[in-house]
């Protein structure tokens, strides 16, 4: 990376220059009209803080954890299928830079480099992501895999019973396998970095999926069997099913509602994520953080709450937590480094989140991440009840 990297947008407009169209647009799109894509982001900006003076703020801290796991600061790396397709063996990549920073990295389900790939080559605790698919038998293996793996948690995503349409990926043919047209070929030939980090990587197959299960040796046989897999017939009696078969930290993605959020509490969960998919579902839903104040009150101190969805600063963590989130995650924020620069791209996009959040946190008198609060906000949001919130108290030194 020669060129000064400041911000995610440096990172993001890194990435759009040297990955192909089909997969930049797989990271950077939602489905349908992409509002619900658009207001994840817009309503984070739209939060404003409050400015503190006076305050002595020598010593900040950044750390706390996640679902009990150490973490250098409240942001965990999302689980996002095809990683690998960013960047030759991506989710590698991205494991070693969340490793090395200390935040955690989740793999999905839908990911090129497998579990074992990933434990064997970035070794370290990660967490493992889970789709509840039709064939039971292949998710209490794929959760007897994540655990040999030693992955201390297991992400459940709840909400892709049935797939959003999201028309760029139709109209660019991303596919399993993706579809070969003269347009994608001569726009992959064009990106000749990217070419050979995939020509080179040793995965470039749904590494979770091909292999291990039966008539499933190909791209091409895993295409019908992925078409048939998600399951529209999913209840919270096949969370409490999973639960009962893994016995490490259980985080359930996907929650919008209170009443899911409280579903989540009775089915045993240790977290659950303020998610909307990135906008890359049901588009026209709320915003994340436009959900997250009733959840949090639904459920109060009896699970952790984290969101997602359009965090691309540390000033969005901050908000985030603000209104009462315990931490986040980040999925297109760290794909834009991954594709602009591998694993230094994701390394970078931590530093950046961290140096925003340390900087912000600072000018609103905030000397410890464990004490931001709605004190912080300028006001409360439109619809957000900031009594209903944890309370927050200034740095020790505020008078």
């Amino acid at each position: 990376m020669s060129e000064p990297i400041t911000c995610i947008e440096d990172l993001r407009a890194l990435a759009q220059r040297r990955i192909p169209r089909m997969f930049y647009d797989y990271v950077d799109s939602g489905s349908y009209t992409e509002s619900t894509y658009r207001a994840n982001a817009i309503d984070l900006r739209q939060i404003k803080l409050r400015q503190r003076v006076g305050i002595g703020l020598e010593a900040r801290n950044l750390k706390t954890t996640m679902a009990g796991y150490p973490v250098a600061m409240p942001v965990a790396l999302a689980p996002t299928g095809l990683a690998g397709m960013m960047r030759g063996d991506g989710e590698i990549l991205a494991a070693r830079a969340a490793r090395s920073f200390g935040v955690p990295f989740t793999l999905s389900t839908m990911s090129i480099c497998s579990i074992e790939d990933v434990s064997e080559h970035a070794p370290g605790p990660f967490w493992f992501q889970l789709y509840v698919m039709r064939d039971r038998a292949f998710i209490e293996r794929l959760i007897e895999r994540a655990a040999t793996a030693g992955c201390p948690a297991l992400v459940v995503t709840l909400d892709l019973p049935v797939g959003g349409q999201r028309h760029k990926d139709v109209k660019n043919g991303l596919s399993t396998p993706p579809r070969m047209t003269l347009a994608n070929l001569v726009d992959m030939a064009g990106k000749p970095g990217w070419s050979w980090s995939i020509a080179r990587a040793r995965r470039r197959h749904f590494g979770n999926i091909v292999g291990h299960v039966k008539g499933v040796e190909d791209m091409s046989s895993l295409a019908s069997w992925v078409k048939d897999q998600f399951d529209p017939a999913v209840t919270w009696a096949d969370v409490e099913w999973i639960r009962k078969r893994w016995n490490g930290k259980l985080i359930l993605k996907g929650i919008l509602d209170p009443h899911d959020a409280r579903h989540a509490v009775c089915a045993g969960a240790d977290a659950i994520v303020v998610s909307n998919h990135g906008g890359r579902q049901l588009d026209s839903a709320v915003s994340t953080v436009q959900a997250l104040p009733a959840i949090v009150d639904a459920v109060g101190k009896r699970l952790e709450v984290w969101l997602d969805g359009g965090i691309t600063t540390g000033q969005d963590v901050l908000k985030a937590v603000a209104m009462g989130a315990r931490g986040t995650m980040i999925g297109r924020a760290f794909l834009y480094g991954l594709a602009a620069a591998g694993e230094k791209g994701v390394r970078r996009s931590l530093e950046i989140i961290a140096a925003e959040l340390d900087t912000t946190m600072a000018l609103c008198g905030c000397t410890d991440i464990a004490s931001a609060g709605p004190g912080i906000l300028a006001a409360s949001p439109a619809g957000v009840d900031s009594r209903k919130l944890a309370p927050w108290r200034f740095a020790d030194a505020y008078v």
